[in-house]
């Protein structure tokens, strides 16, 4: 399939670089190693990390998936054409589909900070977001 690009927000970047300063050097380029050396974290011991971090054993990856498109929809002016490239999702029309081939990823860059402002709230980047949509909403 084709291959898709998440750009990250820079608290992501952060959070990878802080990754980096704690990784064992005998797990290569890894960021999430396994137990096995050379070996990425399986997706059981991914959705167990989940669960315990989000002190929840309901929680799921799909789940926070979920729960982006939600916050698109509910929290969010993003267009959904924006939202549903984010997520990977496909264009279901046959005809659009042929003639849609960009990745968005500009605007997509944008997503990824505008949900990083508002699952890390308290940040200045944060703040001032909330600050322009106040603003705007005046």
């Amino acid at each position: 399939g084709n291959k898709h690009v998440v750009p990250l927000s820079g608290a992501a970047i952060a959070i990878l670089e802080a990754a980096r300063a704690l990784r064992d050097p005998n797990h290569g380029d890894l960021v999430f190693p396994g137990h096995k050396l050379g070996k990425p974290l399986s997706d059981v011991a991914l959705s167990k990390a989940l669960k315990r971090a989000a002190d929840d054993q309901t929680a799921t990856v799909h789940g926070l998936r979920s729960t982006f498109s939600d916050w698109l929809g509910e929290e969010t002016h993003i267009a959904d054409e924006i939202g549903e490239n984010a997520l990977s999702h496909g264009i279901k029309d046959k005809g659009k589909a042929a003639y849609k081939r960009g990745t968005m990823v500009e605007k997509r860059r944008d997503v990824m900070e505008t949900w990083a402002d508002w699952c890390i709230p308290g940040t200045p980047e944060a703040q001032a977001a909330e600050a322009a949509e106040a603003a705007e909403a005046a």
